[in-house]
């Protein structure tokens, strides 16, 4: 199946298209149901202070849930059009009309937040036994309690938030669209960015090297806008920090990602620990490769050989069977997800890089992802269709009871993941046991190794920046730096560049650390799986894990993770998790022999 050939996701069932009378008709909509709740919040007096009543509160939470509801297809919509082609100007037009609409909802959502702060325990006790709503929305309550103690005054969280289109959020709208479109010189032939990340996968080393080369000399022509945009979008983020009294930028993150300050360190000081075994890997691939060292452009280079030739196709049906073998459910949710379209899987000029799942209408959702021919796209299809099934089983929670921190929102995706993975594992042999093999310690590889330079990166950026702009030579030698630091001496040529490569730097607060959490805590559950299925309580773990997914909204990492006996402070479980993986190495290591 060729890039022309594989599968565009279908819009249509939403709207006919950007310019449908009903799409218009939603979107002025969504204006008048913002100016509607302004007057509702006015009305009710919610403020900072005033008194909080189980009537009031359940028309307020009613009201947002709804808002929401109406406002999330939409962005999903004109997202459908914008991240598949940046330069649809009808759609940049469109995106742009619906965050106008729809900023007052940030100010709106300050006040909700300042007003439930002010409940104290035995207030807060009083409200939820008085209201079902409010015992609904507990986790969100006494979220809202814990983000008050860190608001600035209202006045200010309202300017911050009316600003931050044009500030923070401009500056990460200008990088998403600028490198979508970014091309580089390959041997004469201009080829989107993406292209050539995807070509540094390739079997033979002069197609990598000149795909790096090209790449490097393409996002040195992007270098001075993409450090306007770094230090647009850190600089408002450590300003707001500061402002609101967190200690350090990492602390508002770990609210935000419903964890505490010693799950994360006990997260990362095992990680450190790793950081030998997974040297071990990239020496031994390097010897695979029949190098003295690794090189950037040999980090994704295929090892060893597939017998399956990995087109979309092949992939989309070795995921349903698979999926099978977990459950009917999962499966029949993959031939669903195929057979209504939800996927645009071929890379394309225009397209954003990487991949992403965003919930669409009802329980369904939508896939973008730039497929290749290799196991690791296929895994990837997997991971987000992992984020589909998770969006699929908590379909019927309110809008505010579905807001998931990413610490938990990668738990289903790399339990997908991982049943692909060790199928492709199973029964094979040689040089095909090393391709599996490869794909699998890449992929962990890239979520503790590299995504630990980037955490490590993110800190020091933040600090810097609170002096002031840094240079994009700055950045790329904190980039090397970081590294260093996380890939130790396994690699010659660094990519000094990550730092513009990667659009999580420009959204949220460390969006790195939780892919670690992820995976380290989606192989924990899975262990749990292996574990019932041997003693033949599949149908209890699978429910117990569906209600983990739809519970995600409803409490934090910590207690949700105790429903599976798992401790997130102890040093036990971290060390457990990546067990596993430093297991695959000891195999890679002993089928390249090294």
């Amino acid at each position: 199946m060729t890039t022309l050939e594989m599968p565009r996701w279908r819009t249509d069932d939403l709207y006919a298209g950007l310019d449908d009378t009903n799409f218009t008709a939603d979107l002025s909509a969504i204006q008048t149901c913002v100016t509607e709740l302004e007057t509702l919040f006015d009305n009710l007096d919610i403020r900072q202070g005033a008194p909080v009543t189980p009537a009031t509160l359940d028309r307020v939470l009613d009201a947002m849930n709804a808002l929401t509801a109406r406002r999330l297809p939409l962005g999903s919509y004109i997202n459908a059009f914008t991240s598949v082609d940046s330069r649809n100007a009808l759609a940049q037009q469109k995106m742009g009309e619906l965050v106008t609409a729809t900023l007052p909802i940030g100010p709106l959502r300050s006040r909700l937040t300042a007003w439930l702060g002010g409940l104290n325990d035995d207030a807060l006790s009083a409200l939820l036994a008085d209201s079902p709503t409010a015992r609904d929305h507990e986790h969100f309550i006494r979220k809202s309690v814990k983000y008050a103690r860190h608001q600035m005054t209202p006045p200010e969280e309202d300017l911050a938030a009316r600003l931050h289109p044009s500030s923070g959020g401009g500056w990460t709208k200008l990088h998403g669209n600028y490198t979508s479109q970014l091309t580089g010189e390959y041997r004469g032939q201009p080829l989107p960015v993406t292209t050539l990340r995807g070509m540094q996968s390739d079997p033979d080393e002069t197609v990598r090297k000149d795909a790096f080369d090209a790449e490097i000399a393409a996002w040195k022509t992007a270098e001075m806008v993409c450090a306007a945009c770094m230090n647009g979008v850190k600089g408002e983020q450590g300003t707001l920090a500061a402002r609101r009294g967190f200690a350090d930028a990492v602390e508002p993150s770990l609210l935000m990602n419903g964890i505490d300050r010693q799950t994360l360190d006990a997260m990362q000081a095992a990680v450190v620990r790793s950081l030998p075994d997974f040297h071990r890997y990239y020496r031994a691939k390097a010897k695979a490769l029949g190098k003295a060292k690794l090189d950037w452009w040999d980090i994704t280079a295929p090892a060893g050989q597939s017998a399956t030739e990995w087109t979309y196709g092949a992939g989309m049906t070795f995921v349903e069977e698979q999926f099978r073998t977990y459950s009917a459910k999962l499966g029949d949710f993959a031939a669903r997800a195929f057979r209504e379209d939800w996927v645009d899987a071929g890379p394309r000029d225009g397209k954003r890089g990487g991949a992403f799942c965003m919930g669409w209408e009802g329980d369904a959702s939508r896939i973008m992802m730039n497929h290749a021919p290799s196991l690791d796209s296929v895994s990837t299809l997997a991971h987000e269709l992992g984020h589909g099934y998770h969006n699929l089983v908590k379909a019927a929670r309110t809008p505010l009871q579905k807001e998931t921190p990413m610490t938990l929102a990668e738990t289903a995706s790399i339990f997908c993941e991982t049943i692909i993975q060790n199928a492709a594992q199973a029964g094979a042999q040689g040089a095909e046991k090393l391709y599996v093999l490869e794909t699998q310690l890449l992929g962990s590889s890239q979520v503790v190794v590299d995504i630990h330079s980037r955490f490590l990166f993110e800190q020091a950026v933040f600090e810097k920046r609170a002096q002031r702009d840094l240079t994009p030579q700055e950045l790329c030698d904190l980039m090397t730096w970081a590294q260093r630091e996380a890939y130790g001496d396994t690699i010659a040529t660094l990519h000094p560049y990550m730092w513009a490569v990667k659009p999580h730097y420009y959204g949220m607060q460390f969006y790195n650390y939780p892919y670690t959490f992820g995976l380290l805590f989606g192989l924990g559950v899975y262990a749990q799986y292996v574990q019932a299925r041997s003693e033949g309580r599949e149908a209890e773990f699978q429910a117990k894990y569906d209600d983990l997914l739809a519970s995600t909204g409803l409490g934090d990492a910590r207690s949700l993770a105790q429903r599976f006996g798992i401790d997130l402070h102890a040093p036990d479980f971290w060390e457990g998790s990546l067990n596993v993986i430093r297991a695959q190495i000891d195999e890679y290591v002993r089928t390249v022999g090294a």
